[in-house]
């Protein structure tokens, strides 16, 4: 068996057939299986069983009376009862054209890699069939919070929120899975660093059938990234909550001993800006220091990002407190709370990011020494 393509389906009876038949004919020459995981609480399952009846690749079922771990309990039941160590996951709705399997399973079968990722964010693939613009800006806004909170594992990954991928089964250690909700492949990539490629998708219109996503989707991917990422963030978090203290702490010194607010607010943001950088430095992204560069090239686009933050932040103060009569303070630990998120992403994304490769081994025997140099 050449490829096993896992399909976790809940009331998708009216697209069965088409995606069996656009399978079958997209892997002609391929020796394939169809693996349906139905949690479904229609006739869906009677319409796989016809539909496998009169295929000519084998088309299998697997229905789920007391389903766990939702969609991707689904996938994971799937890959376990898989014929075949490369294994397509792809949604029931035809938004992910079964075309693109052929692309996934060639590209996987170069060897270098363990996950092949089918992407609507790289060259060539579009977001079009989401519904709307609402749902375009979700998506994105999701995908970069993601990436901010797994920078290293998620690196060489422009799309880990998508439902479309192929992974090597032998690649993964399946047993500490622990699916919650939709996002499949982001709990595995989040567990294990993978090898990844990607592949172009254009992300088609539904088929037929009614969107599954809904507001208790969204929360249970909230619950799912904090549960995967908790200890990476809430490190930021303490990092950040020690720095608005002391920024804080300083702001109110100073305005004590007779310092204009705006100064006494310019003279806090410096402080904690490179108190916090070191915090950073040498605790919450400790891991991460030597694929990123140099210290002071980290420092530099730290410090020209707080700075930025803070200029804008500082005027933000003064509106609360002239116009809004809010104690300053109150206003300038507002305006941090408000600053957090952006924040981590930035830090996660930009200042610690990996670089993709050095000049030679010349240039990383000396990094060490310039970091020296510049402590």
């Amino acid at each position: 068996m050449d490829l096993s393509v896992i399909v976790p389906t809940f009331n998708e009876g009216p697209n069965v057939a088409e995606l069996v038949r656009r399978t079958t004919d997209a892997l002609a020459d391929r020796a394939v299986e169809v693996i349906f995981v139905d949690d479904s609480t229609d006739d869906t399952p009677d319409i796989i069983r016809a539909v496998a009846a009169a295929a000519s690749i084998p088309v299998r079922l697997i229905h789920r009376d007391d389903p766990v771990g939702g969609l991707g309990g689904a996938v994971v039941e799937g890959i376990k009862a898989a014929a075949s160590d490369r294994c397509v996951v792809m949604d029931g709705d035809l938004q992910h054209p079964p075309e693109v399997i052929a692309d996934l399973l060639a590209r996987a079968e170069l060897g270098d890699v363990d996950v092949v990722v089918a992407s609507r964010y790289v060259a060539g693939g579009t977001s079009d069939g989401l519904a709307n613009a609402v749902r375009t800006m979700v998506s994105r806004a999701s995908t970069l919070l993601t990436k901010s909170m797994f920078p290293k594992k998620l690196h060489n990954c422009s799309d880990p929120m998508t439902g479309f991928f192929l992974v090597d089964r032998s690649a993964l250690e399946v047993e500490t899975l622990q699916p919650r909700g939709f996002k499949i492949l982001l709990e595995i990539l989040a567990r294990k660093q993978m090898r990844i490629a990607e592949v172009p998708f254009s992300f088609a219109p539904r088929f037929a059938g009614e969107s599954k996503a809904s507001f208790s989707q969204g929360m249970r991917f909230l619950l799912q990234l904090t549960m995967l990422r908790f200890g990476r963030m809430s490190a930021f978090a303490l990092v950040g909550g020690l720095g608005a203290v002391a920024n804080l702490a300083i702001m109110w010194g100073l305005q004590t001993v007779g310092v204009q607010y705006i100064i006494a607010a310019v003279i806090a943001s410096v402080v904690t800006i490179v108190a916090n950088f070191l915090a950073l430095e040498y605790l919450v992204f400790a891991d991460m220091r030597a694929e990123s560069g140099l210290m002071r090239h980290r420092f530099i686009k730290s410090f020209t990002f707080n700075g930025v933050e803070a200029i804008v932040r500082i005027p933000v103060i003064w509106v609360l407190v002239s116009q809004a009569h809010i104690q300053s303070v109150v206003a300038a630990g507002l305006t941090l709370i408000a600053a957090f998120v952006v924040r981590f992403v930035f830090h996660a994304l930009v200042v610690y990011a990996p670089k993709k490769s050095r000049i030679g081994k010349a240039a990383r025997a000396i990094e060490p020494l310039e970091d020296e140099v510049t402590a």
